[in-house]
């Protein structure tokens, strides 16, 4: 895979074989969108933004936190494409005040963030750092104090590095250690925080971090995909029940990164076909049917062999509150025989309306897998938990006046109508993201936020979207255009 221009948010390009992104923007060719029938969503639909803690908080080295995966990733040359890190990214270990403030100002009832693992346990075991919690406990007293409801999420790819010098993932252990760190936190914050996310796109992790090496803790190596894959389900379930255990009211889900899988040439392409169909069991139902089901794809079948053992399933099936789903763009993948999956990445259809990836701009999709869930998982209630267009790449100002991020916004708001009005029992969406951030092995090249911030001083300038996106939560009225 080439590394530029790789990110999780290549999910369009994702192929064990190998991918290439282009640059960009986010406009193009019109396509024909999704009509609902009205434009108008409810009054209690839930408004909010995303971020990661690895992205936004910067202090690596304060009160205590202990190193993650992505510490040791982004040091290396080469790994991240501007060479750059995220020891200050936006500043919001410090400046949570002000990002509360942002989301306030925009009208936002809801505040996605994630918990930095290794900011509780140091080692990612242990004993507590209390000055760690304190800091989660500031910022959803600071939420709360502008009505603003907290969604946290446990696990954002930032593994604790004493974790993974033991094997991380790959080992059983970590999947117990996961659950105490659940517990650890929800026996702080439970009183007040009652939404909670347990993993975020754990498909990107597995795959991105431990077959292409793209993602930390940058390992290429398949024969770890059944064991990290298994584990990172298993931990979800215990912690889903320690969370349970150690707090009453709770609301708890997971989110996915979930896309369609099609096959160059359309679904007459049996051979692609072959290609589209194991690419969807590992990204879509290798986490949606030991879930929903407590079975895995067939698929899966020769990676998990000795992975799973008696009683595993019957824990990973948990009951849960919500869906989250993330949805950037579908996949188009090819069969190859000279690659080691077999499958490899294939191009959008031509004349596609691309995004700064070189991913197909197509609303259609978030439709398509938000039905799938309703149709085959016995229609949960879902939150778009992440959705969101970039800049095109460059080590540039962001561009302030973001009508591309507008249309966009509207367009896939539009399919979340739709998909409501088909039965999806869809309650909230949370755009990606706040304040332009470390997007990962992109760096500072690749800008998604509502807010801009000059790295050199810190100053945060609203976007035009940012404007657009607070009248629509005041009203709950999409635009027509």
């Amino acid at each position: 895979m080439e590394r530029s221009g790789v990110s999780r948010r290549a999910l369009g390009a994702l192929a064990l074989g190998g991918a290439a992104m282009g640059l960009s923007g986010c406009e193009g060719a019109h396509q024909t969108d999704l009509t609902p029938k009205s434009r108008q969503f409810p009054k209690d639909f839930v408004w909010g933004v995303a971020t990661a803690a690895f992205q936004t908080e910067g202090a690596q080295a304060v009160d205590g936190r202990g190193p993650s995966v992505w510490d040791v990733f982004e040091k290396v040359p080469g790994h991240v494409k501007d060479g750059s890190d995220a020891t200050v990214a936006t500043d919001s270990y410090r400046r949570f005040q002000d990002d509360v403030d942002l989301i306030a100002g925009a009208g936002l009832g809801a505040y996605r963030f994630s918990i930095s693992w290794s900011r509780v346990l140091p080692t990612g075991q242990g004993a507590v750092n209390p000055a760690g919690l304190d800091h989660y406990s500031k910022l959803v007293d600071a939420l709360l104090a502008k009505g603003i409801t907290p969604y946290a999420t446990l696990f954002h790819w930032d593994l604790p590095q004493g974790l993974q010098g033991m094997g991380g993932w790959a080992n059983r252990d970590t999947a117990l250690r996961f659950a105490d760190y659940a517990r650890a936190v929800v026996e702080k914050l439970g009183d007040r925080l009652k939404n909670w996310i347990i993993l975020n796109e754990a498909a990107v992790h597995a795959v991105f971090g431990h077959v292409l090496g793209e993602h930390a803790p940058g390992l290429k190596d398949i024969n770890l995909l059944g064991k990290v894959v298994h584990h990172m389900n298993l931990g979800q379930g215990l912690a889903m029940q320690a969370l349970r255990a150690g707090a009453s009211g709770l609301n708890v889900g997971t989110t996915m990164a979930l896309q369609p899988c099609r096959p160059a040439g359309g679904p007459l392409a049996i051979w692609n076909r072959l290609a589209s169909d194991g690419l969807d069991a590992l990204w879509n139902k290798a986490w949606l049917d030991p879930l929903f089901r407590g079975t895995y794809p067939k698929e899966m079948d020769d990676f998990l062999k000795g992975v799973v053992r008696d009683g595993d399933l019957k824990t990973v099936k948990q009951p849960i509150d919500f869906l989250g789903v993330n949805y950037y763009a579908p996949a188009y993948v090819r069969l190859d025989l000279n690659s080691p999956s077999k499958i490899a990445q294939a191009n959008p259809p031509e004349g596609a309306e691309l995004d700064a990836f070189g991913r197909h701009i197509d609303p259609s999709g978030l439709f398509e897998v938000l039905d799938r869930v309703r149709r085959e998982y016995g229609a949960p209630r879902m939150l778009v938990t992440e959705n969101g267009c970039s800049d095109p790449f460059g080590t540039g100002p962001a561009i302030l006046k973001d009508d591309f991020r507008i249309v966009y916004l509207r367009r896939h708001l539009q399919a979340v109508l739709a998909a409501r009005e088909a039965g999806c029992d869809v309650r909230g969406y949370f755009e990606w993201t706040l304040i332009d951030n470390f997007e990962w092995d992109l760096g500072y090249t690749s800008k998604f936020g509502l807010v801009a911030m000059d790295r050199a001083t810190g100053v945060r300038t609203p976007k035009a979207s940012y404007a657009w996106f607070k009248a629509l939560a005041e009203t709950g009225l999409l635009p027509a255009t």
